[in-house]
């Protein structure tokens, strides 16, 4: 479809994610733009621009179009001279090849992520984004009404797989060098849109009020559904694109499937507010601070 301002959205996925063609980031996009993007990006979740060779001040100016950005990350060290930026490496096993939601273990994640490629393999290195409101459509009714009521503790600190090389491993300790425990609503209500949507992913580690088999059990159970095919997209990257994603209400996973290539994406993300549940109690910290040395407060 062609907007009102004039460029171009085409849907790249049944249920989520598009394209957008005619626009170029590297300029001062006017508000309207910037309006009409956010709606594509409510829409279909995760949008792509594609060769857009922006710098580090580029993909900056255009994160925070859409809202106050945090830095880099709660723990892990941004990009030398850049507090914002997170270097998403590929080298030596240190590789996010696991379904989750960007920094859910703290009280307020990020609205939105952008990431942008600038060293990518020739081939895998893809990223897959699924689509958690369609999941939560998907429920049978008492599946929904139980995910209604639950809520999952969200932590950085959990059994990992064993560390590939000491350069993971070293990662693996910084990751954990402050620990962060918070419970969210299991289904969040979407402070734009009003979609319900499944929010657990990689960092949900059980159940309140239940143990860990039955927590495992059930995590198990909801997981699948955002990670059916028909909720999912692929990227394929090349270098120079830029993917913008809503953190709400996505999940996200990057395939370790490109072997010892070399592969460097950057993120920026935007500051989000506090989860709410369908009756509107909002998360809450177990352990850890508010990470306010990451996340501005929420207005």
């Amino acid at each position: 479809m062609t907007t009102s301002t004039g460029f171009d959205i085409r849907r790249i996925g049944g249920r989520i994610g598009a394209e957008i063609l005619g626009v170029d980031l590297s300029t001062d996009l006017d508000p309207a733009v910037v309006t009409e993007i956010n709606s594509a990006l409510l829409e279909h979740k995760a949008l792509v621009f594609r060769d857009q060779r922006l710098d580090d001040a580029g993909q900056l100016r255009f994160a925070s179009l859409f809202g106050e950005l945090t830095t880099a990350h709660p723990t892990v060290p941004s990009v030398d001279g850049q507090p914002h930026i997170l270097p998403v490496d590929g080298d030596e096993g240190i590789r996010a090849n696991q379904w989750h939601t960007d920094v859910t273990f703290v009280r307020t994640p990020p609205k939105a992520s952008t990431l942008r490629s600038i060293v990518v393999p020739p081939y895998g290195g893809n990223t897959l984004i699924a689509n958690s409101a369609a999941a939560y459509r998907d429920l049978p009714e008492p599946l929904r009404e139980l995910a209604d009521k639950l809520w999952a503790v969200h932590t950085n600190a959990y059994d990992y797989a064993a560390p590939k090389s000491e350069k993971a491993a070293e990662h693996r300790r910084r990751f954990v060098s402050r620990k962060y425990r918070t419970a969210h609503p299991l289904v969040r209500v979407h402070p734009e849109t009003g979609e319900r949507g499944l929010f657990i992913g990689g960092f949900a580690q059980s159940i309140v009020g239940l143990g860990p088999s039955d927590s495992r059990d059930l995590l198990r159970i909801f997981q699948s559904y955002v990670t059916r095919p028909e909720n999912i997209v692929r990227v394929t990257w090349t270098p120079g694109d830029l993917v913008l994603f809503d953190n709400r209400i996505t999940q996200h996973y990057a395939p370790d499937d490109y072997g010892d290539l070399p592969r460097l994406l950057h993120r920026v993300t935007v500051a989000g507010d506090v989860p709410a549940g369908i009756d509107g109690t909002l998360s809450h910290v177990i352990e850890g601070d508010d990470a306010s040395h990451y996340t501005p407060p929420a207005a």
